[in-house]
């Protein structure tokens, strides 16, 4: 039996929930990683395995508090933002192999970046809640997009393609800011005769930031539709993204190897979205949305290592 406690309704959790996030946050960058170095794969597993922890925990919490559905409702939630990231580590792959990012500063970059995220996705999530409590039609309007967005995402091919000068608000930044040709240490600004210079280290943070807007356009929506409850859906997300930076060096040399993840993710968004569509028709239990989106991304990975693509495939010497 659950306790029935409604967390989400004292002012003073989320106050202490949000100074729990910083404090973790500052004891990441200030401790653990006060110094840029190069994240070894064990310091990442051990990492991951540390925020995988705490997140089930807190999901622990939920469900002796809230009851069951919400404890599946976070459970189901967490699970979909963790996979859908997985797409956003991919691009920032890219994005620090275009810019040749040392792998000592990508700790630094993926850190603020999440600062930015954690605060433009709480404000997507408040609007969202707000407008679908407002507006009961737009639960349609949402299914339908994440329909569609599923079947773009399948036909796109999975190969993004990273081109600075196509994001306007790098153009915008070369254009009003001046930036210096170099990297200046792990430094986003510098100061050169009495003048303040970004860095490239800066615009690859930005580059970071704006795709992970773009990425939100998905995620939010699809947890949106498992849970109308604005506390689900934004302690399912945070708890997602503290994790991310971990996630990132654990898999940076994987994440190819998953090419269809891909198309997995997609079959979840489409799922997501068509269990919203016929929402008025027939409510489809919060075990059996688990169980789909659990099943798709299993089989999405092994899939994915029992038939690598073909140029992974090495060559017999003859």
């Amino acid at each position: 039996m659950y306790l029935g406690l409604r967390m989400e309704n004292t002012p003073l959790f989320w106050v202490g929930f949000n100074i729990f996030v910083l404090a973790m946050l500052m004891l990441d960058l200030l401790v653990f990683n006060r110094k840029a170095h190069v994240v070894t794969m064990r310091e990442a597993l051990s990492w991951s395995a540390f925020w995988i922890a705490l997140s089930l925990s807190f999901n622990y919490l939920v469900y002796r508090t809230m009851g069951p559905q919400a404890g599946l409702e976070f459970l189901t939630g967490y699970l979909i933002e963790k996979s859908l990231s997985v797409d956003n580590l991919f691009v920032f792959l890219l994005i620090f192999t275009y810019f040749q990012v040392p792998q000592q500063y990508q700790h630094k970059i993926l850190f603020w970046g999440i600062i930015g995220a954690l605060v433009l996705r709480a404000i997507f999530i408040l609007a969202g809640a707000a407008l679908l409590a407002k507006f009961h039609f737009l639960m349609y309007v949402l299914g339908a997009f994440l329909v569609y967005t599923g079947i773009k995402m399948a036909t796109s091919g999975g190969e993004p393609q990273i081109d600075p000068d196509s994001n306007p608000v790098v153009r915008f930044l070369s254009r009003h800011l001046p930036i210096t040709s170099k990297l200046e240490g792990g430094k986003f600004f510098v100061r050169k005769e009495k003048l303040l210079f970004a860095t490239p280290l800066f615009v690859v943070l930005v580059m970071v930031e704006t795709t992970d807007v773009i990425f939100a356009a998905d995620s939010i929506p699809a947890i949106l539709a498992i849970s109308r409850d604005t506390f689900i859906v934004y302690t399912s997300n945070v708890f997602a993204l503290l994790g991310l930076r971990a996630l990132y060096f654990a898999l940076a040399g994987l994440m190819k190897l998953f090419h269809y993840l891909h198309y997995g993710l997609s079959l979840i968004l489409i799922f997501i979205g068509g269990k919203l569509l016929i929402a008025e028709i027939y409510v489809l239990p919060m075990t059996i949305s688990l169980g789909v989106v659990g099943l798709i991304l299993t089989l999405s990975v092994v899939v994915s290592l029992l038939f690598p693509k073909a140029a992974e495939v090495p060559k017999q010497v003859p």
